[in-house]
């Protein structure tokens, strides 16, 4: 169904007695386009009674936030009591829409459904016309959690004997499936925990070992899932094994648990080894191809076996290839006559250099195994794994007592597979909750903030641990290499700012200066080198620089009006607000290490101060 019109949406609610109401709406701008087109609507009935009040309490926020005076819903709120609120806002707008809908002194707010988690001033009524929500992904639908958030303000103690939930119409209303997520149980928490090097550092220089820090993850709020999987899957795997140690105490055998767990590997080793062994020279020769012919290599085609092909790309049996005069082609593993053992980087000057070799004779061909050589092998294999598993019972299985354990390791052979699997299902489980934590060290050790070895922080890891700010490497890394010790405080701001937004968000076009642009080019340096190590030690890489965002608080730190700040990036202000704030908060944190980087540290308090002044708080 279309949406009602804002203005005859309010008029029915007043109509009914419903008012006040906290209208939620999916984004900011219809927010601020459906309270401005309802204080326009003539036919909308003005409380002049309350015109006073909203007027003075505006008076009385002037005073301590003056950057409220020229704002653009100022007229539209003071004359209808209508308002928008969300997260594009400036605080001190935020606070005074609070405290004047706290009041009874506002008609209906419009607002997105953050505000129902993060604000409590409840309403009479609740309306929303949507089944879905917009997050930093896009679309998505409400969770319970938050649709029960959204319409728990709805009934204000003391005033309201019941509260309303109206479901309006709109595009992508669902009455069943708001219906059904009213009655549903509340969404299970979610941890927003995640390893980072800051608290890798500090858990490390705290606790003095992996295996602790290790131990602390494992106990954390965000891995519980996985850890009340670990716990069950212990459980039962002991069950198994006291199982089998009972059976071996009452038969008397002279066996212990462990000879019959490693009974059991071996058996597996030798049905693995056994399973797997080619049968036929083909077989054989196809698996080796598999194995060899990969991206950057020469083979060769045909009877004569002249015909040379760069592999570009492997598709399974589908090789992707390149002549030598350029061309591509298409050949299968079973049409290549020779492999040849060089492997080349995939660029102009190595393809050029890899067919040259060719002819020169500078590229030996592979040698392809034997068939009797790998069957002599893998019978030597398996006589070995036959002879061991023979003599694990400690008497042999030619006497009577070790056929007898013999026979009841294949009796309970099914629970020695279960504890086995189990016990590598809980180390694979115990790693994916490690795993971030050790890839980072690698990381920090690879830059020298902690001995991957000795399992400490070094002093450099130990002023990194003291920057509870996002991207801290990076930030480190700049700071090693004395990128702010030859900025001013405005260009140490906007650097800053770059680390701190995100990077896909708009701050406009504003002019950069020489000295901070070098060093944001030092520092794009930086992020990519960073980013290679990270990638190689399997972390996910940081995120780009934010040019717009440095040039927009390089002009805030040198002076820039905030009104003209604001029209020139054509941001919202909460935006620009919360980039400040963050930035300033970073350039503080930085301004504490007075002792380590003493020169950073004080031009970055210099530049947190001219960064944080009105209406930045």
């Amino acid at each position: 169904m279309p949406e009602i019109p804002p203005p005859r949406l309010i008029r029915a609610l007043r109509n009914f007695d419903l008012l006040p109401a906290i209208i939620f709406v999916p984004s900011r701008r219809r927010c601020d386009e459906a309270a401005t087109e309802v204080a326009l609507d003539k036919s909308q009935k003005v409380d002049a009674d309350k015109q006073g009040s909203r007027l003075e309490i505006f008076e009385e926020f002037l005073k301590e936030s003056p950057e409220i005076r020229n704002h653009k819903h100022r007229k539209i709120l003071l004359r209808s009591g209508v308002a928008s609120h969300h997260a594009g806002h400036i605080p001190a707008w935020k606070f005074l829409i609070e405290k004047m809908m706290s009041k009874g002194l506002i008609n209906a707010l419009f607002a997105t459904s953050t505000v129902a988690a993060g604000v409590d001033f409840p309403a009479r009524t609740v309306v929303t016309s949507n089944a879905d929500t917009r997050g930093n992904e896009g679309w998505r639908p409400l969770q319970a959690s938050e649709l029960q958030q959204m319409t728990g303000r709805a009934g204000r103690r003391g005033k309201d004997n019941v509260g309303f939930v109206v479901l309006a119409p709109g595009n992508f209303q669902n009455p069943q499936r708001v219906a059904k997520l009213l009655k549903s149980p509340p969404d299970a928490l979610e941890s927003r925990f995640r390893s980072t090097y800051s608290s890798l550092l500090n858990l490390l220089d705290g606790f003095g070992t992996f295996a602790q820090v290790r131990e602390i993850a494992e106990k954390s709020f965000a891995f519980r899932d996985t850890a009340r999987k670990i716990i069950s899957l212990e459980t039962e795997r002991k069950v198994r094994l006291e199982k089998i140690e009972g059976l071996i105490r009452s038969r008397g055998l002279r066996v212990s648990v462990d000879d019959l767990l490693g009974f059991e590997r071996l058996t597996s080793s030798k049905r693995r080894l056994q399973e797997k062994l080619p049968q036929t020279r083909s077989e054989i020769r196809y698996a080796w191809l598999k194995e060899n012919v990969k991206s950057g290599r020469i083979v060769s085609k045909g009877r004569s076996g002249k015909q040379f092909f760069l592999v570009l790309n492997v598709y399974g049996d589908k090789i992707a290839a390149m002549r030598q005069n350029g061309r591509g082609s298409n050949l299968s593993l079973s049409q290549i006559k020779r492999v040849y053992s060089k492997k080349y980087p995939m660029d102009e000057e190595s393809v050029d250099k890899a067919f040259r070799e060719m002819f020169e004779g500078k590229n030996p061909i592979l040698k392809e195994p034997k068939v009797s050589l790998i069957n002599e092998n893998a019978d030597d294999a398996v006589e070995i794994l036959d002879s061991v598993s023979g003599d694990i019972f400690g008497t042999g299985t030619d006497t009577d007592e070790g056929k007898m354990a013999e026979r009841f390791y294949w009796e309970i052979s099914g629970d020695l597979e279960f504890a086995i699997q189990t016990g590598r299902d809980i180390e694979y489980l115990r790693n994916d909750i490690w795993l971030p934590f050790e890839n980072k060290a690698r990381v920090l050790d690879h830059f020298g903030y902690l001995d991957f070895a000795l399992e400490s922080v070094t002093e450099e890891g130990k002023w990194l641990a003291d920057l509870r700010i996002d991207k801290p490497l990076l930030v480190g890394e700049a700071l090693k290499r004395g990128v702010f010790e030859e900025l001013e405080p405005q260009q140490i701001a906007g650097l800053m700012a770059s680390l701190a937004a995100d990077s896909d968000r708009d701050y406009g076009r504003l002019y950069i200066s020489e000295p901070l642009l070098e060093s944001l080019t030092l520092t794009d340096e930086i992020v990519y080198e960073v980013s290679e190590i990270e990638w190689e030690l399997g972390v996910e890489s940081a995120e780009d620089l934010n040019f717009s965002a440095a040039a927009a608080t390089e002009a805030w730190g040198s002076g820039i009006d905030w009104g003209e700040l604001v029209r020139e990036t054509k941001a919202e202000e909460g935006d620009l607000v919360r980039l400040l704030s963050r930035t300033g908060e970073a350039l503080m944190q930085i301004g504490n290490l007075r002792e380590s980087k003493p020169e950073a540290a004080r031009r970055a308090r210099i530049a947190s101060e001219i960064i944080l002044r009105e209406p930045i708080r």
